[in-house]
């Protein structure tokens, strides 16, 4: 698989966005220069369960057959390709969740961040690929997989939003769609080397889910660049009054950036090579951003909090599939419902009384700066072969979640993230930016600054790809 130097695939959204809305690009031009790459990258990657080629030309030739003749422009997303995981419902596109039980499952109707997509002019080229229901550190089912990582096809992608961001490091779309719960969209940012945000939750309202005042989980975006990301997520931001989170507007006051760093909050598992990789980041931070505080708030109790919640949640979406169809389960989804057996409601407000108090904790600490940076995982890529992290460093970890700590904390917390790749040799590595709920457009200025004067830049995979 060789690299082209005259693709439209290379180019970013925003630049691709600029020539499609003056009518100098056709929007069926980009969706085959991608559709073309796809054919060229996904065999070898497997970023894409289900490919939307006949629709999205489809709707590439209604939005050509507009623009300049009935009308302007779509939206600010008119004729961009955009790559959404395969958990999330596009209608009359095929939507597994990852899963053998829904493989020929298409929706009747869109999610509210789809169609607030497709609003904007968006075209959803294909659906991408996930462990299934989102439960797995490796991006593999039992229809697709795995995903692998354009840097190194041996490695993981990183899960649960892998393929939608190889989609974008690959240049197989500018712009995907991903969901984040304990590090779902910040962890294959960080191991495919693009950048991506998880807004606060509420940011992009999910009013279909059962728990209507759930935080943990959140709808996110990925680009190769901060500006790509911040575009994407406006078409889908903005109030709805179903979910009763989405009511936060912007709080950033345009101020200077006052910064902190953390290499694991005092608790996170770690390794070596990631600590290492992270004081670097830093000291790059340092030369351009100005001195950082290395400081944290008291999370002793996070993780454990953490796995209660996390593990209380999905027994109660998915027990009833166990106990029909658990032989039909991957052996990480039966995992995951099994843990939450037997927790108690007494146990689960203690971890919800827990999580408000290290929330307090987050916010007296924000007093003193407004950005903490930290590694956006616990790990590096390893080998899909290896399926589930048991060891770090040669130590087992007590739970296949523990490499998640460091983004699992700020989950817990809800506050938004910028994650970037901090550019280099060798692997991707990239690092959360946290900032306070609602104040995502102080991460965007910030995010910028870095990409312009730190490096923190995307940087195309090797020319050539190896199983």
């Amino acid at each position: 698989m060789s690299v082209q130097s005259d693709g439209l695939w290379q180019d970013g959204a925003a630049a691709l966005a600029a020539r499609l809305a003056g009518g100098e690009l056709s929007a069926r031009a980009v969706m085959e220069a991608h559709l073309n790459r796809i054919a060229a990258a996904n065999p070898d990657l497997c970023a894409f369960i289900t490919v939307a080629a006949d629709e999205a030309l489809a709707r590439a030739a209604e939005l050509d057959a507009t623009l300049g003749r009935t009308g302007p422009p779509a939206g600010p997303l008119h004729g961009l390709p955009v790559a959404v995981k395969d958990l999330t419902d596009t209608a009359g596109i095929r939507t597994t969740y990852g899963s053998a039980l829904y493989a020929d499952h298409v929706p009747a109707t869109s999610d509210i961040a789809v169609a607030r997509i497709e609003a904007a002019g968006g075209i959803v080229i294909g659906k991408t690929n996930t462990p299934e229901f989102g439960f797995g550190a490796i991006c593999r089912n039992r229809l697709a997989g795995p995903t692998r990582n354009p840097f190194d096809a041996r490695l993981t992608s990183g899960g649960s939003s892998g393929g939608s961001a190889v989609a974008v490091a690959a240049g197989m779309a500018p712009l995907a769609h991903g969901t984040d719960f304990g590090g779902s969209v910040r962890v294959p940012a960080s191991f495919c080397g693009v950048a991506s945000i998880r807004p606060t939750p509420g940011l992009i309202p999910a009013p279909g889910r059962a728990l209507g005042w759930d935080t943990l989980a959140t709808h996110g975006v990925l680009a190769r660049d901060t500006a790509d990301c911040a575009l994407l997520l406006s078409a889908m931001a903005g109030s709805d009054l179903r979910d009763p989170t989405s009511l936060f507007g912007d709080r950033d006051d345009g101020s200077d950036t006052r910064l902190g760093a953390t290499a694991d909050f005092g608790v996170a598992t770690v390794s070596h090579a990631v600590r290492e990789r992270f004081a670097e980041a830093v000291e790059r931070l340092e030369r351009v951003a100005g001195p950082i505080s290395r400081r944290h708030p008291d999370c002793a109790d996070a993780m454990a909090t953490f796995r209660t919640l996390r593990a209380a949640q999905t027994r109660h979406a998915f027990g009833p599939m166990l106990a029909k169809h658990g032989d039909a389960l991957t052996d990480t989804v039966r995992w995951n419902i099994e843990a939450g057996s037997g927790i108690t409601a007494a146990a689960y407000l203690a971890a919800q009384a827990a999580r408000t108090a290290l929330y307090c904790r987050f916010v007296a600490l924000f007093e003193e700066i407004d950005v903490l940076a930290a590694p956006a995982c616990g790990v590096l890529p390893w080998p899909n072969e290896d399926g589930e992290v048991t060891v770090i460093d040669g130590r087992p970890v007590e739970t296949i979640l523990d490499y998640l700590g460091v983004t699992a904390i700020v989950t817990l917390i809800g506050f938004p993230v910028l994650t970037l790749p901090v550019g280099g040799d060798g692997l991707p590595f990239g690092i959360q930016l946290i900032a306070r709920p609602g104040e995502e457009r102080r991460l965007i200025r910030l995010g910028r600054m870095l990409e312009r004067e730190a490096g923190f830049v995307h940087r195309w995979p090797p020319a050539l790809v190896t199983r």
